[in-house]
């Protein structure tokens, strides 16, 4: 991202969502409010936590006064997402020109307010989203979580995001979601994708549909994010929003598993029968294995561009697998269970 911005400009309001988040929220408000930027507000929105949230949003507002605002979420209403809702009642309630809501897991570096600022400004978009670091600790989190900077870097044309008007081509990150106000009221704020469990790139997809512009940074050096703890967080997580992205489309889902399949999977079972039986002709052998190091090969770039281990690409093969098995259960859970679940929630908006 940008390095160089103003230190003060359009008074911003920075909203931050918290529904039992005990073990992120202190590190969260603290980073916001050491910010380098001379102008915003922080509001975050306790929506009926069950765990220590509300004691620690006290206690920080005993600490910050007037720099932090608490506020009490309402019941959510039938047809609502949760997130979504909670980000409408914190927009109901901001002053800022600029709207930026990140969610209650990430952490800001001094400068990130101040640069996301003279970003917006300067290129006009009505949308700015940043990809954050991500905090990779345990194994499952190393092996499972960069699928999301496959997904983006091999599946998307990042660079038309921003050139083309085309909804098709969107993407936003829910960590980090910075509007231009009267365009986020125009489009009726998060109500337009109040049953959107991606309610990032449906939001996106709305800016555009709209008429608005878009634009997308890698901003691994100024935000960063623990998205998830353990197998059980990334497979409930991984599962709420992969069929929903799809748009609740089976034929989508299908044709997603068999290319996941085809390019990441099926060659090492051609590759290794072939070892098994001495086969070195090209369609049984090399060429399955230049299909596999063009993989790892993509891989690494992604790896060393988002600062994720290396020698962790090496399994990317477990990693896809594990996608198919989450992309199953997903399906599965909408099409014959209570719905995807997520922080004590159920929801099933297909």
């Amino acid at each position: 991202m940008p390095a160089h911005a103003p230190h003060a400009g359009p008074f911003v309001s920075v909203m931050v969502p918290a529904r039992n988040e005990a073990l992120n929220i202190e590190r969260c408000v603290r980073s916001l409010v050491r910010q380098d930027y001379g102008s915003y507000e922080i509001l975050v929105l306790d929506d009926g936590s069950t765990d220590a949230t509300p004691e620690l949003l006290d206690s920080l507002v005993r600490e910050f006064g007037e720099r932090l605002r608490v506020l009490r979420g309402e019941p959510l209403p039938v047809g609502w997402h949760g997130k979504a809702w909670a980000c409408f009642q914190l927009s109901r309630q901001s002053k800022g020109e600029l709207l930026l809501f990140t969610d209650a897991d990430t952490m800001h570096e001094p400068d990130a307010l101040r640069r996301s600022v003279g970003a917006i400004q300067r290129s006009g978009a009505d949308l700015l989203s940043l990809m954050p670091h991500q905090e990779l600790e345990s194994l499952w989190e190393m092996i499972v979580v960069p699928l999301i900077h496959v997904i983006l870097m091999c599946y998307l044309p990042i660079r038309f995001v921003r050139t083309s008007p085309r909804p098709a081509f969107s993407f936003a990150n829910g960590q980090f979601m910075f509007f231009r106000r009267s365009f986020y009221d125009s489009l009726g704020g998060h109500a337009a994708v109040k049953n959107a469990l991606v309610e990032d790139v449906w939001l996106c997809k709305a800016v555009k549909k709209a008429g608005g512009s878009v634009i997308a940074f890698n901003g691994s050096d100024v935000v960063s994010c623990r998205m998830y703890h353990n197998f059980r967080e990334i497979w409930e997580g991984f599962s709420k929003n992969l069929f929903a992205a799809l748009g609740y489309s089976t034929p989508g889902l299908f044709l997603l598993v068999t290319i996941i399949a085809a390019l990441y999977v099926i060659p090492y079972a051609f590759l290794f029968h072939s070892l098994l039986v001495g086969n070195s002709d090209l369609a049984l052998f090399w060429i399955p294995l230049f299909q596999i190091l063009i993989a790892l090969l993509c891989r690494l770039i992604i790896a060393r561009l988002f600062r994720q281990s290396l020698p962790i690409t090496f399994v990317h093969v477990l990693s896809q697998m594990i996608l198919i098995a989450i992309a199953c259960n997903s399906f599965f859970t909408i099409k014959f269970g209570k719905g995807s679940r997520w922080k004590g929630r159920h929801y099933n908006f297909s």
